[in-house]
């Protein structure tokens, strides 16, 4: 009896040192690769190998990707041939819950008048450049001087969409908000000192913003120098012993951004709920289900849907419980949200989204991800060897056919430049930095297009694909800007400069509601009805729960 009890305990001993053992040999913090450890103390191989899931950035709303009919594909009375059905597929991603708001932009302009003072020559252009056009409000034939002196600033519409936004101006929103979502990240995580940003806001370190991609390369330079002085004492768990954070800290959240067309359709459309196994029950033709802009719900019944115009003369119906609540916009989540929960995906006001217009959707060349407007850039490495940074001193403007200026880039972030061919060199993928017009092929649009010239005579009109205006800019002696109008004949506005806008708004009928429906405008003009949100790319794992085995 005392044999088999020792022989027991032994083998039990045996087997816990066997599983020890193992344990030891698979620990997540020693490498399979080498068998040294990984976050050790004394130094090497920093990595957080906690990590599980990107967190969801403020506003955002996670959309697990899948595939989807793109374009247009019900009730097509007007025979549109800009939105051919295709089928695509988008890799998961967030979407902001709701448009970017008026009281959202306004902290972006605050922040940009308090670190880039206006007052300031070398700033001044950076917050003027960022200001919404007010005047978009103002009519010919009528009276909406109320909306033009308060619609951007006054509390009354605080969380109302903001409006007479260009897409330059969208875009560097988004990336304003990247930098300022990131540098809270790092001050919560310890990199940076609690308080830094409002340091920064208070003028210590005047024209130096964070930048999450300046800070990546060369960490050290963040706030002109300053950064050492502004560091945290705390250090994340994974990364002891270094001082920056890392992209292999895990903690640094990818760009907001503009959605791609691709996206925000496959968003608008919702069709997680038309889901039955591997198919779509049906077809949707609003971001809700059924036929009709109107709710069909007991409690509920008879009320609108979405904000947008009714009829000639009708921008919110009769006055009383059937009005609609809008005669403009509407203040955000007035409506209810789509199957995904994303708030006015129709109606309210019209989306910039990322991608330059094409009548064609090119699914033979790509059917992943799609979106045209890639012009690849590389970062610039100055003399001394470093990623060269943007100083106060070294700013470039850029001046829009409509004579605006805006910055191209703020002080404190990279400065890059577009890739050269020695880079693309043999790459079966991309061989050249603007890719804005690969495979256009629509031939029918044009009057210039010559598939024979000389493809090194750029200077030639024929290179043109599409005849559109070339309106000039320039400044005279003095300074002042100059304005030439192009007085030629011209067919389109098609250019490589010209955005897709989705989604119907308070001044369009209910057709433009579909989420395949497509329209287009100049990059840097800017309307009463047309708004934006940002998105964000998912990385790691396309869902967020593991699939449940099937009962």
């Amino acid at each position: 009896m005392k044999i088999n009890s020792i022989r027991k305990l032994l083998l039990f001993v045996m087997v816990a040192a066997t599983v020890v053992g193992c344990k030891k040999s698979t620990s997540k913090n020693t490498s399979r690769a080498t068998g040294w450890k990984i976050n050790d103390k004394d130094g090497g191989f920093q990595y957080n190998t906690s990590f599980k899931e990107q967190e969801t950035a403020p506003g955002l709303v996670f959309v697990e990707g899948g595939t989807f009919t793109k374009g247009r594909v019900q009730d097509d009375i007007m025979h549109d041939w800009n939105n051919t059905p295709t089928q695509q597929h988008v890799q998961s991603f967030y979407m902001d819950e709701t448009e970017v708001t008026n009281v959202m932009y306004l902290e972006y302009l605050d922040y940009l008048k308090k670190v880039y003072p206006p007052e300031n020559p070398r700033y001044k252009n950076i917050y003027n450049g960022a200001l919404p056009d007010t005047l978009v409000w103002r009519n010919r034939l009528g009276y909406n001087e109320v909306m033009t002196n308060n619609y951007l600033r006054h509390p009354a519409y605080a969380e109302y969409p903001v409006v007479g936004v260009n897409w330059v101006q969208a875009v560097q929103f988004s990336e304003w908000r990247t930098d300022r979502v990131n540098e809270a990240v790092l001050e919560r995580e310890g990199y940076i000192e609690s308080g830094t940003k409002y340091a920064v806001l208070e003028g210590d370190v005047e024209g130096s913003g964070f930048s999450t991609r300046a800070y990546l390369q060369n960490p050290s330079a963040t706030y002109s120098g300053q950064i050492d002085s502004l560091q945290g004492k705390a250090r994340s768990k994974n990364d002891s012993t270094n001082v920056f954070a890392k992209q292999t800290s895990g903690i640094i959240l990818p760009d907001y951004r503009l959605p791609t067309e691709a996206e925000w359709e496959y968003a608008a459309q919702a069709q997680a709920g038309q889901r039955e196994y591997n198919n779509y029950r049906g077809r949707k033709k609003y971001p809700w289900k059924g036929e009709y802009t109107r709710s069909g719900k007991r409690v509920s019944r008879g009320d609108q849907l979405a904000n947008f115009k009714q009829g000639k003369g009708d921008y919110g119906g009769i006055a009383g419980w059937s009005d609609d609540g809008a005669d403009i916009t509407a203040q955000v989540k007035s409506y209810p949200p789509n199957d995904l929960g994303l708030y006015d995906m129709a109606g309210n006001v019209a989306e910039w989204v990322a991608d330059v217009y094409r009548p064609i959707v090119d699914d033979e060349a790509n059917d992943f991800n799609y979106y045209r407007g890639n012009v690849y850039t590389k970062t610039s490495i100055g003399k001394d060897g470093k990623v060269a940074i943007v100083s106060g001193d070294s700013i470039v403007y850029d001046t829009l056919p409509n004579g605006r200026i805006v910055a191209r880039d703020l002080p404190g972030e990279l400065a890059t430049v577009a890739i050269t061919k020695e880079d693309a060199y043999l790459r079966p993928n991309f061989s050249q930095s603007d890719n804005r017009g690969f495979r256009d092929g629509d031939y029918s649009s044009t009057r210039y297009f010559d598939r024979f010239a000389d493809e090194e005579d750029e200077s030639q009109d024929t290179k043109r694909m599409y005849n559109s205006p070339k309106h000039k800019v320039s400044r005279d002696s003095l300074g002042n800007l100059v304005r030439e109008y192009d007085q030629k004949a011209r067919t389109t506005l098609i250019d490589d400069e010209v955005r897709v806008y989705k989604g119907g708004s308070w001044r369009d009928r209910a057709y433009w509601l579909d989420p395949a429906q497509r329209r287009y405008l100049p990059q840097y003009m800017a309307t009463d009805y047309i708004g934006f949100r940002c998105a964000m790319s998912r990385v790691g794992s396309k869902a967020k729960k593991r699939k449940s085995p099937r009962g």
